[in-house]
């Protein structure tokens, strides 16, 4: 007798076979109210961050203006200010209402990210019922809700909100974030809308064959860049005189009469959330028009002129003194668009030969990349020379920061005269190698 083997073993009984797995599981889409109450968490969690600093600065403030009633008016003021919403001081000397418009930029990042974050998130689940949009707007709206109340409830006090402002700069701000989230749940598409389509159908066949996706593709992306580049120098410059003038700056945020705790986090805050509107007028400054503090004065490179009387505050301690500009101001001005036109030349050359000697652009679709580069960082940066100026009263504090059509015009300037031939010639020296 043998062992008996494998072979030998008795056959098992076939399983049964498995149902097929579905290829794709569709979440069913939720319903307006739930996004509706997404928009409206997504407005509340903002407000409730900017309440809880508020309320911690008057807590440990020795010397409290009012009660928690005011400190709650503030943190409402201060949610609707971060979205571009204007602010009327009652309480001045002349008895006149004063304009308060200049808006710290850090401000505007939580709660943008947050409605950006919330319709990103709830728009891939939408997608495949074909309503990534319809829900976008759904919590677009149940922000705009909350954000209804809140002004209503600034409405009033010696520190209130323009109704009229906010029903023009909530809405606008509201929707750009709800369609850049959109857009990044839905895996940044770079397919044109139909319209769109049309539209660039019916232009001349020469001009088709230059604005191709590649060419829009190298001009996004050399805007980008360059509008990175001016706003570095401009953080690089601001950053560089603090450091000069470091002992003003310390006396400015650290005073010696009367020192709290308290006032000394608010001043750090302030200057904090100030930081990204220095960058910009840094910016200004390094592209030629410069900026105004009010009263006719002109910060600029070439000469700084009509200077008032400033407030001790640490990042005004960055001003540079009162007269002509010299050498050394200019070349460190100049420093900052001459980095931004080589960013700008080097991203596009780099789209138009991806490798040594593979050319994916001609030299007139290069110029042409260059050229559009130019203008995005033009528009980029009279957008942002918008958002960071802005009144802090009447009369000589009508504006304050730059002005935004001067340095719109200088950025493009600039970037299409060193970006233009320098994309071209680095383009060259690639298809050489």
């Amino acid at each position: 007798m043998h062992s008996p083997t494998r072979h030998d073993a008795t056959p098992s009984a076939p399983r049964p076979p498995q149902p097929p797995l579905p290829a794709v599981v569709r979440r069913r889409p939720a319903p307006p109210g739930q996004r509706l109450l997404d928009g409206a968490v997504a407005a509340g969690l903002g407000l409730g961050g900017l309440t809880v600093v508020v309320l911690l600065l008057w807590i440990t403030s020795p010397y409290p203006d009012s009660g928690p009633g005011g400190a709650l008016h503030i943190a409402a003021d201060l949610w609707l200010m971060a979205h571009g919403a204007p602010l009327i001081r009652t309480e001045t000397l002349g008895g006149t209402p004063a304009p308060v418009g200049l808006t710290p930029l850090l401000l505007c990042a939580l709660p943008l990210w947050l409605l950006h974050r919330t319709v990103r998130g709830a728009v891939p689940g939408e997608a495949a019922g074909g309503r990534p949009w319809r829900a976008a707007g759904w919590i677009g709206a149940g922000y705009l809700l909350v954000a209804a109340v809140v002004t209503g409830y600034a409405a009033s006090g010696p520190i209130r909100v323009d109704p009229l402002g906010a029903a023009l700069s909530l809405p606008a701000v509201v929707a750009a974030a709800t369609a850049a989230g959109t857009w990044t749940g839905l895996g940044r598409p770079t397919a044109l809308p139909g319209r769109a389509r049309r539209t660039l159908g019916r232009t001349p066949a020469a001009v088709r064959a230059v604005l191709t996706r590649a060419v829009a593709s190298a001009a996004l992306r050399g805007a980008a860049t360059a509008t990175a580049a001016l706003c570095a120098g401009g953080a690089l410059l601001t950053a560089g005189s603090l450091l000069w003038h470091v002992a003003t700056a310390q006396r400015a945020a650290f005073p010696p009469l009367a020192p709290t705790w308290s006032g000394y986090a608010a001043t750090v805050l302030l200057s904090l959330a100030l930081a990204p509107n220095a960058a910009v007028w840094g910016a200004a400054y390094g592209l030629g028009p410069g900026f105004t503090l009010g009263g006719g004065s002109v910060v600029g490179p070439l000469a700084v002129t009509g200077l008032p009387r400033l407030p001790d505050f640490p990042l005004l301690a960055a001003l540079p003194a009162e007269g002509q500009g010299t050498p050394v101001t200019w070349a460190l001005a100049g420093s900052v668009p001459l980095a931004a036109g080589l960013v700008a030349a080097w991203s596009v050359a780099c789209a138009a030969v991806p490798a040594p000697g593979w050319c994916a652009l001609g030299w007139r679709a290069t110029a042409c990349a260059a050229w559009l580069a130019a203008c995005g960082c033009g528009a980029a940066m009279a957008l942002l020379a918008g958002c960071a100026g802005g009144p802090l009263g009447t009369g000589a504090l009508a504006h304050l920061g730059p002005d935004w059509r001067l340095t719109g015009a200088a950025a493009l300037g600039w970037t299409a005269a060193l970006g233009v031939p320098g994309a071209l010639a680095l383009r060259a020296l690639r298809l050489g190698r």
